[in-house]
């Protein structure tokens, strides 16, 4: 049985809102499309995938980290990432991997899910 590709992850929250606006604004995902799955919820989209699936009405105790250490998106703009992210006072690491020398910016959620956005090498964190 192969698989094919990836399909989804997966977010608990205790607040679809505040997750659905960290989502669009820090990571790019747009919220869109998601059947009446009878509970409380939102499909995040990169273009035409659903990639994130929000699950909400989870009480805060509730949001512990599993096994799974963060989630990694292909992204474009490292500089203005960057910017903005610094402009939202959002905290993150910024590094360029060894060897493949692919920009790596590390986040978290609002919920405590650790974020990856991969930038192409040949990117700049500074504008010019």
């Amino acid at each position: 049985m192969p698989v094919s590709g990836m399909n989804h992850f997966t977010v608990l929250t205790d607040d679809v809102p505040r997750t659905v606006d960290f989502y669009t604004r820090m990571v790019g995902l747009n919220d869109g499309w998601r059947p009446d799955l009878g509970f409380p919820g939102a499909w995040m989209y990169a273009g035409d995938t659903a990639v994130l699936h929000v699950i909400g009405g989870r009480k805060r105790e509730e949001l512990k980290p599993g096994v799974i250490d963060h989630m990694a998106f292909t992204a474009k703009g490292l500089a203005q990432t960057l910017e903005h992210l610094k402009a939202h006072d959002v905290e993150h690491i910024c590094r360029q991997q060894n060897g493949s020398g692919i920009w790596q910016i590390f986040l978290f959620d609002p919920n405590g899910a650790r974020v990856e956005l991969d930038f192409a090498p040949d990117e700049k964190p500074i504008p010019g």
